[in-house]
C-alpha cells in the first residue's frame, strides 16, 4: 500500500483570509479632528456675536466712580434718552405721551421692576426727572442709572486712567 502526501490547500489561503478580514473591520478609535473644528467654529461665532447682543443705541454716559449693580436672572429692561429727545424703550423709540401706556403694559409682562435708565450727559436734569416720574407711574420703582466709568470721585483722588 502505498502512502501519499495529501496537501491541504486551505491552509495558506486561511491564514491570507484573516488578515484581510481583520482590516476591513470595525475601527475602535475616535477620530475627533472634526469635533474640535466644530468647537473652533462656534467658539468664534460666539465671541463675536457676544458683543452685537447688548443694547446698541449710542448716548454718551456721563462718568462716575460709582460700581455696578449686581446681575439678575431676567433681562433688564433699558430705557434710554437720546442728546436729540427721543426716548427709546429698548431699540424701539416711543413718543413720551405714549411712554407710561407701554411701561404699564411691558411691567404685566415682566416678573421684577428693575428698569436701567441710559441718558446722555447732554441731556437736561429736568428731563431725566421726568422720564423717571414716567417709569414709576409705568410701575417700574427699581430704576437704576447706567454711566460710564472714569468719572470724579469727588474724595480728592484721580480717577482711574487719568493722570495729572
Amino acid at each position: 500500500m502505498g502512502a501519499g502526501v495529501v496537501k491541504n490547500g486551505g491552509g495558506g489561503s486561511r491564514r491570507g483570509r484573516r488578515r484581510g478580514a481583520g482590516r476591513a473591520g470595525v475601527v475602535s478609535e475616535i477620530n475627533i479632528t472634526p469635533f474640535v473644528d466644530v468647537m473652533l467654529v462656534l467658539l468664534i461665532i460666539f465671541m463675536v456675536a457676544a458683543p452685537l447682543m447688548t443694547v446698541g443705541v449710542p448716548v454718551e454716559l456721563p462718568k462716575t466712580a460709582a460700581t455696578s449693580l449686581p446681575a439678575e436672572q431676567e433681562e433688564p429692561l433699558s430705557i434710554t434718552m437720546t442728546a436729540d429727545g427721543q426716548v427709546m424703550i429698548m431699540m424701539t423709540e416711543v413718543p413720551l405721551d405714549e411712554l407710561v401706556p407701554r411701561l404699564q403694559a411691558i411691567a404685566a409682562e415682566r416678573e421684577g421692576d428693575r428698569v436701567f435708565l441710559r441718558a446722555d450727559g447732554a441731556v437736561p436734569y429736568a428731563e431725566v426727572v421726568t422720564v423717571m416720574g414716567a417709569l414709576n407711574r409705568g410701575g417700574f420703582s427699581n430704576i437704576g442709572l447706567v454711566t460710564d466709568l472714569g468719572g470724579p470721585a469727588l474724595d480728592g483722588r484721580q480717577p482711574a486712567g487719568q493722570g495729572n
